[in-house]
């Protein structure tokens, strides 16, 4: 007979199988002989009250022996000869995805990717760290896997509908990320660990009928003669691939919307969030966080914080915490300085990072930036490009100490840093837009309040953080799924609109593909 129960332990029960199999058998009131397997199935920190408890869901074998297994594998059957072909433009989570949806519907995936390999891009990144040199198809956001194949592979989403969740979840954990990822409450990969999920992705698709090309930049939609429908795309070296198109370019792919705009393709302005990352050392947020002068222990991963709140009229908030981890230079062309945060599975680094960003919405942005669909993508590169100024023309960071940026002073120093192409002081207060500025300063007081020792010159702030969602929406049809007023295109993922992730992107990848289904 299989049980399942929950449970609330301390730390080192939680990880340790002897204790926690007494506890168990104490629970159920039965001798913990009798108990053959056991497993858990869902877990999760409740660090709310300063002693700390993990809350367990564990599924239990009683009497006899039966399977515990929890993970559930699709099974991909080849496309046929003749299969109807579908066109992914972006080899991020939502055009891989929505790649092994079509396959698994009989629909060949044309798969397009205008960066390199995953392996490949390894280069170009260390160029860009190391000398400051953006080449603008490989770099931190484009390539195989996207902006987040280099990340701290976060799996978590706000979606409550936990049957596509766990469909995406399992796919990963089917082609090689770790069994937790189906068991935390806040699972992740792990950036050493998520390039080796995605080639096996990759793998996967081309073995069951799917073609993936790299290098081939998407430069014109193909349409028909009354530029009612898509009928396929063109690309820089003159090719062109013939079926519907799942547009999944993500949200830094400037001349994708400029190439729409063009094409008198309707778009929307969008609202973004812009601010920094903020870098302290891990140690002291497990501190804050544990609620324990001796941090986490032995028994308890980095601590992770989430932080909201509203300073006059718009939201402030961390976005993408990265604990043990590091900032990158996350430039996606030249000219321009941005920054990102990610983490080894381990998350071992000495820091911890998050995105501390403002909502800013299009009616905030004035008409310097225009006044048309792309203003805010104007405005979101006139802060990199600032920024970039600062610097020196360099991906040397402009930085500022936590308390210095609030009380509106320069640094003198600057503590050590993750980000490898270094930091120098700078007046961030300065460099931001106004509004955005003082909101930030007013949220971390507010921040400073809540968990005691979290505003202090030893952290700092980097900038600029402004890539956290796309600066345009690409419209569609709530049901269908296509444009609006385009048939045959299926906006998608991040830099449609549509997500903000690696799960909420797959999940829309998986939906367009359905859908592109459902029409052919």
């Amino acid at each position: 007979m299989i049980q399942s129960i929950n449970l609330r332990v301390d730390p080192k029960t939680a990880a340790t199988p002897l204790l926690l199999m007494a506890q168990v058998s104490t629970q159920l009131g039965i001798d913990a002989n009798r108990i053959k397997d056991l497993r858990i199935v869902r877990r999760s920190i409740d660090a709310r009250q300063r002693k700390v408890y993990v809350n367990l869901t564990v599924n239990v074998a009683v009497d006899i022996k039966e399977p515990l297994n929890i993970a559930c594998p699709v099974a991909y059957k080849p496309v046929g000869e003749n299969a109807p072909q579908c066109v992914v433009v972006g080899a991020g989570p939502a055009g891989l995805f929505a790649s092994l949806r079509l396959i698994e519907h009989g629909i060949r995936p044309i798969l397009l990717e205008r960066g390199k390999d995953v392996d490949s891009r390894r280069k170009d990144m260390a160029t860009l760290s190391r000398t400051g040199a953006v080449d603008p198809d490989s770099n931190y956001c484009f390539g195989e896997g996207g902006a987040g194949a280099y990340s701290d592979g976060k799996l978590y989403t706000r979606s409550k509908k936990r049957g596509p969740v766990d469909k995406i979840l399992n796919i990963l954990h089917q082609h090689g990320a770790q069994e937790d990822v189906l068991i935390d409450a806040h699972p992740h990969i792990g950036t050493d660990r998520l390039p080796e999920v995605i080639k096996a992705i990759r793998h996967t698709i081309v073995e069951n009928g799917g073609i993936v090309k790299f290098g081939c930049k998407v430069t014109s939609l193909l349409m028909n003669e009354g530029h009612t429908g898509v009928t396929g795309v063109a690309t820089a070296d003159g090719e062109q691939f013939h079926g519907p198109v799942i547009l999944a370019t993500g949200h830094s792919a400037r001349d994708v919307y400029e190439m729409l705009q063009s094409a008198s393709i309707q778009l929307e302005p969008k609202g973004i969030a812009v601010g920094v990352r903020l870098e302290h050392p891990q140690t002291l947020i497990d501190r804050i966080r544990y609620h324990n002068p001796q941090g986490r222990g032995k028994y308890l991963p980095p601590a992770e914080y989430t932080m909201l709140t509203r300073v006059d009229g718009r939201g402030v908030y961390s976005f993408c915490m990265c604990p043990g981890g590091f900032i990158i230079p996350a430039a996606s062309a030249p000219g321009e300085i941005v920054v990102n945060g990610m983490s080894p599975s381990n998350r071992g680094t000495k820091w911890a990072n998050s995105g501390m960003v403002v909502e800013v919405l299009p009616e905030d942005v004035g008409a310097e930036y225009g006044t048309d669909e792309l203003k805010m993508m104007r405005f979101q590169k006139s802060i990199e490009q600032r920024f970039f100024e600062d610097a020196g023309h360099t991906q040397n960071a402009p930085a500022q100490r936590m308390k210095d940026f609030v009380e509106s002073r320069p640094s003198s120093s600057l503590p050590s840093t993750s980000y490898a192409p270094g930091i120098h002081p700078a007046r961030i207060d300065h460099l931001l837009p106004e509004g955005i500025a003082t909101r930030l300063q007013k949220a971390f007081v507010e921040f400073g309040k809540n968990n005691k020792g979290f505003l202090t010159n030893e952290a700092t702030l980097i900038g600029d953080e402004t890539r956290t969602s796309s600066p345009v929406r690409i419209p569609r049809d709530p049901e269908q799924l296509h444009h609006r007023n385009i048939k045959g295109l299926y906006p998608c993922g991040e830099g449609a609109g549509y997500a903000g992730g690696i799960v909420s992107a797959a999940i829309d990848g998986d939906r367009c593909a359905a859908a592109v289904a459902e029409m052919m």
